[in-house]
């Protein structure tokens, strides 16, 4: 047996619905199926995925929130201009810089959780304003 791909992350939460909107408006992640646990959570998909993505596990207490072994999680993206001026207008801190030889775009920022996440953008992506 091999690895052939990442199956998706999984956060925890103090505040699922606080959690499910920041995916949704930074990401545009949805929930969707999920198997009837007996803890609260959601399942968010990308659109037009069938896959589940990211899996949030709520219920937990802030001092759960911890960081562990894992550093972040990354995540292919497009159009790296709206994604600035989004995160500009809520307010959340990022780091922009480029792979070196690369050129890949790397949009680093916390989830509401502490939760690391990582963007990647095609090198052809146009930078974005200042």
């Amino acid at each position: 047996m091999v690895v052939s791909a990442m199956n998706h992350f999984t956060i925890l939460t103090d505040d699922l619905d606080a959690t499910l909107a920041f995916y949704e408006e930074v990401l545009s992640l949805r929930p969707g199926p999920r198997p009837p646990f007996s803890f609260p959570g959601a399942w968010l998909y990308a659109e037009g995925s069938g896959q589940a993505i990211l899996h949030v596990m709520a219920g937990r207490e802030r001092t759960e929130l911890v960081k562990g072994v894992i550093d972040h999680m990354a995540f292919s993206a497009k159009d790296l201009p709206a994604m600035v001026a989004k995160l500009k207008a809520r307010g959340i801190a990022y780091d922009l810089m480029r792979l070196p030889s690369y050129g890949t775009w790397q949009l680093f920022f916390y989830d509401r959780n502490g939760a690391k996440v990582e963007l990647d953008f095609d090198p052809a992506e146009t930078a974005p304003t200042a």
